[in-house]
């Protein structure tokens, strides 16, 4: 395989501190409660938090379904919040949303938590892949049907470190 760059670190940093801001408005310098999608979303969400002065408060959330390049359809959960999310600004913090089968699910989840406000916040978007019927408050990047790595994303766990986003051939 050989790996191609398709969003460079630069363009990366400057469109994740674009998407703080607008959040942070949004948000009307309330605290905000971060949900990190593991492991993928983690950069995302620490670089994203860098870029917010109101309060954030991180919590993690482990929901895989895939294995390799592809979706096995089925969600896996491994890890669930510890933060009472009840009448609070919450913000699920995706890497990215292909089908859309995990954030339907976990829109759904959260909704019967009852907060105050629930966001969906994705670095990449592959509409073209959609199933379910899911559209994201904050998008960073929508992206051609292509496996992307880097930035939290991985190839069997491996890429995650990279820190631009880069597609395998």
């Amino acid at each position: 395989m050989v790996l191609h760059t398709l969003i460079n670190e630069i363009d990366l940093k400057n469109r994740i501190k674009e998407l703080a801001q607008q959040i942070q408005k949004d948000f009307d310098n309330e605290e905000i409660i971060f949900i990190c999608i593991l492991k993928g979303s983690v950069f995302f969400t620490t670089e994203l938090a860098k870029n917010i002065t109101s309060s954030v408060i991180l919590d993690f959330m482990r929901v895989s379904s895939y294995s390799g390049t592809h979706s096995t359809g089925k969600l896996n959960f491994s890890l669930d919040i510890s933060e009472n999310i009840i009448d609070k600004n919450v913000v699920i913090i995706e890497d990215i949303i292909d089908t859309g089968r995990t954030l339907y699910y976990l829109k759904n989840y959260f909704k019967e938590k009852k907060p105050k406000v629930l966001k969906i916040c994705t670095l990449l978007d592959k509409k073209e892949r959609r199933e379910f019927d899911i559209e994201p408050d904050y998008t960073g990047f929508n992206i051609p049907d292509k496996f992307v790595v880097g930035f939290g994303l991985d190839y069997d766990e491996k890429y995650r470190n990279l820190p631009f986003i880069g597609y395998l051939e």
